[in-house]
């Protein structure tokens, strides 16, 4: 809260604009309230005051006149030429006027004729200082004097000018004070009138005006929000040539700078998630591949270290019994030799660390050598091979040699993972742009939850018949990796009799 302005959850409660409006509004009543209190107690007075320099100007127009008392008797008006800026001027301010000799008699006057006696009695009263009651001296010279009177008989109050020329004759010059009180009150209602019609159109234009000032602000206000709320689109528009437009362009800047940050600050907080995610995979992988390494390399350490503790201690004394206990472990430990290979090159694919050396070469014609190099085992296992000796040739390109270690991971998974028809079918699909190679084996299909986990790094479906066939759980990773390598897919699909995995490469 500052300045009597309240923002609450983001709303103004006093706007600037009708802030400023109310200021100029009130500024403007105070002023108007301030001049009408003065006119009030002043103007009445201000208004006498010039009267009185009206009367003075009066009295020396009067006393220019060179007017004798002749024998017969008072001057006429008719008889005397007046001034007609004299006459004038009297008949504006509602003067008048009286002169009179030593005598106190009537020499000129501008009154009627039923007034002049009442006037020469007055100026002969203030002359002798008979009449001293009913009246305020203003100011007072050698000459005249000016004074607030009440006639008693008139029943009015009046501004006098009274006084003695050089040539011996008097004056009195009066005006009614009531004309001079009606003229401040008349004044004072219509100031006031004109000031109600002022304070109505300027809170008119003030309104325009303000809104006019004020929308650049407004429109701040709503960009600001806007940058709260992190949209950065909304941009000052408004074009007034002033300071409000070189804060606009201030604030259009610091939304592009501040957006072009906030978007780093996302990128670089994206990444720092995905550095930080695959951190705590590499690390669960590598717990889990510690794991697995420990457990599949118990078994065989315990077998050769139990079987070699045995010869040792002459166990068996027969020469058949030793090269029983000799045969366990040269296989253990050629079991572990595999595994261990296995892994490194796993490793090596994985790391990127593995060279490919691409080449043109049949398919068709290298499912054919593994088939050849596999007798042995076929006949082992009694399996039935379906493949057509007669294909043509099918040439991809690939890394000859890596691709044969796939064929190879596909067929002996194949064959050790046959049921009571054994049955393996080997084929080379051609495609528009890829060759796909598939090998199918009868036997129980692979869980559905298990199909996405058969990739994975020493993952079995079957833990005791993998046991029991020497796997590891390492060849289909290894598959995966080699396939990544040549960004080409590789897959498995369940069937009702069995399950087949498939490769494709370039043609």
């Amino acid at each position: 809260m500052g300045h009597g302005i309240q923002i609450r959850s983001g709303k103004i409660k006093h706007s600037l604009r009708n802030q400023i409006a109310l200021i100029f509004i009130g500024m403007t009543l105070l002023s108007v309230a301030a001049i009408a209190v003065i006119n009030g107690f002043f103007l009445a007075e201000y208004y006498i005051a010039r009267k009185a320099d009206v009367l003075k100007g009066a009295y020396d127009d009067l006393g220019t006149f060179d007017i004798e008392l002749e024998s017969s008797g008072a001057a006429d008006m008719g008889q005397v030429s007046v001034p007609v800026d004299l006459k004038k001027s009297s008949m504006e301010n509602n003067l008048t006027w009286i002169i009179t000799n030593r005598q106190g008699q009537a020499l000129l006057y501008n009154v009627q004729e039923k007034d002049v006696d009442r006037m020469e009695a007055s100026l002969f009263g203030y002359q002798t200082g008979v009449d001293v009651q009913h009246k305020e001296i203003l100011e007072k010279t050698s000459t005249y004097a000016i004074q607030k009177s009440q006639d008693r008989s008139a029943g009015m109050e009046y501004l006098e000018l009274w006084g003695e020329f050089s040539n011996g004759n008097s004056c009195m010059i009066r005006s009614p004070l009531e004309s001079i009180r009606e003229s401040a009150s008349i004044s004072n209602m219509f100031y006031l009138y004109v000031g109600i019609v002022i304070i109505m159109i300027s809170a008119f234009i003030l309104w325009v005006i303000t809104g006019h000032l004020t929308k650049p602000i407004s429109e701040l206000t709503a960009i600001s929000q806007s940058m709260a709320g992190l949209d950065f689109h909304t941009k000052y528009q408004s074009r007034h040539s002033n300071e409000v437009d070189l804060l606009g362009e201030n604030f259009n800047k610091m939304s592009e700078q501040l957006e072009g940050t906030i978007l780093k600050l996302q990128s670089a907080n994206e990444q720092l998630e995905k550095d930080i995610a695959e951190k705590v995979k590499i690390d669960e992988m590598r717990k889990e591949f510690l794991d697995n390494v420990s457990h599949e390399l118990k078994t065989p350490i315990a077998l050769i270290q139990g079987y070699a503790e045995g010869l040792k201690d002459n166990i068996m004394d027969d020469m058949e019994s030793r090269e029983f206990y000799c045969e366990v472990i040269m296989d253990e430990a050629s079991k572990m030799n595999i595994m261990v290979k296995k892994l490194l090159t796993l490793n090596q694919l994985e790391s990127g660390h593995d060279r490919l050396f691409m080449e043109r070469f049949d398919i068709v014609d290298l499912i054919k050598g593994v088939l050849q190099n596999s007798e042995i085992l076929i006949q082992q296992k009694e399996a039935k091979i379906l493949f057509d000796e007669e294909q043509e040739p099918v040439y991809v390109q690939a890394d000859e040699f890596k691709i044969e270690e796939v064929v190879t991971n596909f067929f002996t998974n194949a064959l050790n993972h046959l049921d009571e028809k054994k049955i393996v079918e080997l084929k080379v699909h051609r495609q528009e742009r890829t060759a796909r190679v598939t090998v199918f084996n009868s036997g129980k299909p692979i869980p559905e939850e298990a199909l996405e986990h058969v990739w994975d790094k020493f993952y079995k479906v079957d833990k005791a018949h993998t046991r029991e066939y020497g796997g590891s759980g390492i060849g289909l990773s290894i598959v995966r990796a080699i396939m990544a390598s040549h960004q080409q897919g590789c897959g498995v699909e369940n069937h009702d009799n069995g399950v087949m995995f498939w490769f494709e490469l370039s043609l």
